[in-house]
This record gives structure tokens, C-alpha cells and sequence, in this order.
């Protein structure tokens, strides 16, 4: 769901039906620049932008990247610079606006809670992007794919206008080096700094000892989690042990991978089940075992209000209603080592050719591995960056075997696809969970499509979590009359 397809519109539209709407925070920067780039056909943008508490800064972002009646076809996106340490002021404030736009779109309409999503893997962008989405109201803050445990705190000392610090981890770093990103709000509000509410924070994990960790070691409070299973979309926490693949090149998963259930209810806090829980039975299921409720994320993503490309949607669901789809967990595909759901798409990255006819770029930089250089220098690489370059950076030539650019890939799937210099685009690279083919029971007979608000109808169809958006639209009607 992450780049721009868990985007506003959808979370607006499940959190309008009393339910919680998330929206990615991945590279969400860099979703303005093209949303901007495109013209902003539909104005929203501007309207996000206008909200912004700093206009300064605001009206600095649509005089550099607005493009009046849309860049032509065929001429490259804006670039801007990749993410470092020590990113420069312009990159901060386009982390922090990016964020507010999207979460304050996201609210609008109604009174319930919309939540923002991060991956602990691109550590860079994390304090100024927390910071615009809490301008914005933010309910929760997610983060998984990785051990998020200095998050708490950050949330904590942001929501009182402090400093906020986070550890970047970086390979070959020694013990004495500074490795810490810095951000502190009054650098950036124009006057007093502003109090914030502090959202809600739960951690999305794979196992018992994972859960543990996170409650014990955490910088501050964690008020939930979500319990990941591998046949989810996207990224899967890697198979404990001995990494062993199937016949098809697959992560095997076995007993080990398996979370207990009964462990996680005498942890105290609430937790919420994910990974082919996208089903009626399965969200009574996990009710009955004692979970707040579910994570769903693949019958979304083919929703009319995602943001994956139209043509994209079609295929796939074509292919979900004759039983065909394929997904491959492809262990090699990301360059953070873990394995990557890849929905099986003729034309897209997932087709051998498509994959060997591109050129090698990284000019997005999101999954670049900090590494240190001496005693006080950090420098960035990326296994899907030119092989040359990589070992250049002291990487191994044999991390390079099978990886793919994740960064433009997902920015293909939602039609902000770079254009190159022989003119060619990037090619898509759909990720989706294993239960692909379900996603047909939201569609009714002779339909070829079907809204958020289907999805959320059918799977409270078996429990007593009845969804209130009437009586929460009336009560926004009346807070707002």
C-alpha cells in the first residue's frame, strides 16, 4: 500500500466509515513534486497547501514544483536531492508540508482518526515527515519492516515542540561516531512553536520476541500493534533461522514464523491482525481471538480510490476473477535484504525481460544503506544502483544479483513513472498480498470494479463492529454548522 496508493482519498474514505483510514508516508515528498509537476488538476493540493501553518514555506514549494496545466507528456519529472543525515532546509520543509497535505486531506469530511504509515528501512526522511503529519492532526503513527524502537520518544518530544533525535544505523559505523539525525521544531514554525496532540503509535511486528522487545525497549509508549503475517503485501519480515527456499525460489516460513496468539492477549495492549485477513469470516476470526480488529491492505489497494494506476487495477482483477493471479515472494527484489510480495505482471518490472532491458539508475535514493566512511564520514549506496557504483562504495557484487529499483517502480505504479533520456519510462512493479484472486468476491455480477466503501461492508458483514457513518457525519455536520 505504500507510495501513493494507500493515499488520501482512500483513508479518507474508510475513515469516513468509522473505521481507520492510513495513509503511506513513504516518499510521500516526492509524490507532491509530481502532483504538482501534473498540474494539480483537481486543485487538492493547493488546497493542502493553503492549510499549511507556515505559508512561507508553502508558497515556496508550489512556486518551485507548480506546473501550470501540466508538464507535457514525455519530459521528466522535477528531481530534487536524494535524502542524507543532514538533509538540507529545502528537503526538510518538503518532508514536512508533503506530510501535512496528505493527512490533512485525509481528515477532511468527517470526525475519526486517519493514521500515517512508515518503514523503519528509510530511516532518513522519518523526523520531518512525523513532524508535517502531526501539523496536520495525525491520529496514529505505524511502522514496521524493521524495529521501530526509538519512535515513541520522538513522538513524545515533537508533540511538545522539543528536539527530536533518531539513531541512524549505519554499517561499519564505530561505536564513537555520530550517527544521531536532529530536528528540532522551532527552527521551522514561524513564531511560537505549537503545542501537538500525540498520536497513537503501534508497531507492526512478526513475532512474540519482536512484541516483547518493542513493549520492554521502547523510548516511550506503544499503544498497539500489529501482528504481521508473511502472506502480506509489500515487505515480510524475513523467515526465522537459516533463510531455505521453495522449487519457485520462495522464503520457506515454518513453526518458528508462526505467532502465538494467546502470548500476544496477555501483553495488555490491543493488537490488530494482518496478512490475509481481508475476508469476513477472517476478520470474525481474529475478533474472536481477542484482536481489536484487522490490517487490510491488497482489497483496498484495487479499490476506486486507491491510487494504483487504472490500467493496473484492470489487469489484475481481470486476473483475480479467472483465478489466475500470481504472486511470487521474491527474496532478491528489495534492496533492504527482505523479502518482497511481486504481483506476476506481463510489461511490468516483474517480467524478466522488462527487468534486464532497464538501465541500472538510482537518482530516488529512499532504500540507500548508510555505510561509514573513516571515522566521521557517511556515505550511501543502494543494490539496485549501477553495479560499478555499488562495489565502488565497498559493496559485494553478489548483493547486486536480482535487485530492483523499488523507488521508481512504485512511483510507476500510481502514474508518476520517470521518464529517462531515450525515452523510455520506468516500468511498474505491483506489490499485492497472496490472496490476489479474493479480491474478486468485493465485485458484483457484470462489475469490473468496486469502492472502499464495498470492502468495508463485506468484511463487518459477520461481526457486531458496526461502522457509524452516519451518525459521525452528523456530528461532524454539527461541529463544523
Amino acid at each position: 500500500m505504500g507510495v501513493g496508493v494507500s493515499n488520501w482519498r482512500l483513508a479518507q474514505t474508510v475513515s469516513k466509515l468509522g473505521q481507520l483510514g492510513v495513509v503511506s508516508g513513504t516518499a510521500v515528498d516526492q509524490v507532491l513534486v509530481r502532483r504538482l509537476a501534473d498540474g494539480d488538476k483537481d486543485g487538492q493540493m493547493r488546497r493542502g497547501l493553503d492549510a499549511f501553518p507556515f505559508p512561507e514555506m508553502a508558497r515556496k514549494i508550489w512556486n518551485d514544483y507548480f506546473v501550470p496545466g501540466g508538464k507535457p507528456s514525455g519530459i521528466p519529472y522535477p528531481t530534487t536531492q536524494m535524502h542524507q543525515r543532514r538533509d538540507s532546509r529545502n528537503l526538510l520543509e518538503l518532508l514536512m508540508v508533503s506530510n501535512f497535505v496528505e493527512v490533512f486531506l485525509a481528515r477532511q469530511g468527517h470526525l475519526n482518526k486517519v493514521g500515517v504509515n512508515f518503514l523503519e528501512k528509510v530511516q532518513l526522511p522519518h523526523l520531518a515527515s512525523i513532524y508535517g503529519a502531526m501539523l496536520a492532526g495525525v491520529g496514529y503513527v505505524l511502522m514496521g519492516a524493521g524495529i521501530p524502537l526509538h519512535i515513541p520518544g520522538v513522538l513524545d518530544n515533537l508533540a511538545a515542540g522539543k528536539p527530536a533525535e533518531y539513531r541512524l544505523a549505519v554499517t561499519g559505523a564505530a561505536a564513537t561516531q555520530d550517527t544521531m539525525m536532529r530536528f528540532d521544531p522551532a527552527e521551522f514554525a514561524d513564531g511560537r512553536v505549537p503545542l501537538l496532540e500525540r498520536p497513537r503509535f503501534l508497531a507492526i511486528v512478526s513475532s512474540n520476541t519482536l512484541a516483547t522487545t518493542m513493549l520492554r525497549r521502547a523510548s516511550g509508549r506503544v499503544d498497539g500493534l500489529v501482528i504481521e503475517s508473511p502472506t502480506a503485501g509489500g515487505h515480510n519480515a524475513p523467515p526465522r533461522g537459516k533463510l531455505q527456499l521453495n522449487e519457485a525460489g520462495e522464503p520457506i516460513y515454518g513453526e518458528r514464523d508462526k505467532v502465538n496468539i494467546a502470548e500476544m492477549r496477555e501483553l495488555g495492549v490491543p493488537f490488530w491482525l494482518a496478512g490475509g485477513y481481508g475476508h469476513a469470516d477472517k476478520v470474525k476470526e481474529a475478533v474472536d481471538m481477542g484482536a481489536a480488529g484487522v490490517q487490510v491492505g491488497t482489497a483496498f489497494a484495487f479499490s476506486e480510490e486507491s491510487g494504483m494506476r487504472a490500467d493496473l487495477k484492470r489487469t489484475l482483477l481481470g486476473q483475480a476473477i479467472a483465478g489466475t493471479g500470481k504472486v511470487f515472494t521474491d527474496p532478491l527484489a528489495s534492496p533492504t535484504g527482505f523479502p518482497f510480495k511481486v504481483a506476476q505482471l506481463a510489461g511490468s518490472y516483474s517480467d524478466e525481460g522488462v527487468a534486464q532491458a532497464r538501465t541500472r539508475v538510482c537518482d530516488l535514493g529512499y532504500l540507500r544503506e548508510p555505510y561509514a566512511i573513516g571515522e566521521d564520514k557517511i556515505g550511501y549506496r543502494c543494490s539496485a544502483e549501477p553495479v560499478a557504483n555499488y562495489v565502488a562504495k565497498g559493496g559485494k557484487i553478489e548483493d547486486t544479483v536480482g535487485r530492483k529499483c523499488l523507488c521508481n517502480a512504485l512511483m510507476a505504479n500510481i502514474g508518476h513513472a520517470q521518464t529517462r533520456k531515450d525515452g523510455s519510462a520506468e516500468p511498474p512493479l505491483v506489490t499485492i498480498g497472496d490472496d490476489l484472486n479474493t479480491a474478486s468476491q468485493f465485485l458484483e455480477a457484470g462489475q469490473l470494479s468496486y469502492s472502499a466503501v464495498d470492502v468495508v461492508n463485506e468484511l463487518l458483514s459477520k461481526v457486531d463492529l458496526e461502522p457509524q457513518p452516519l451518525q459521525m457525519q452528523a456530528e461532524f455536520e454539527t461541529a463544523t454548522a
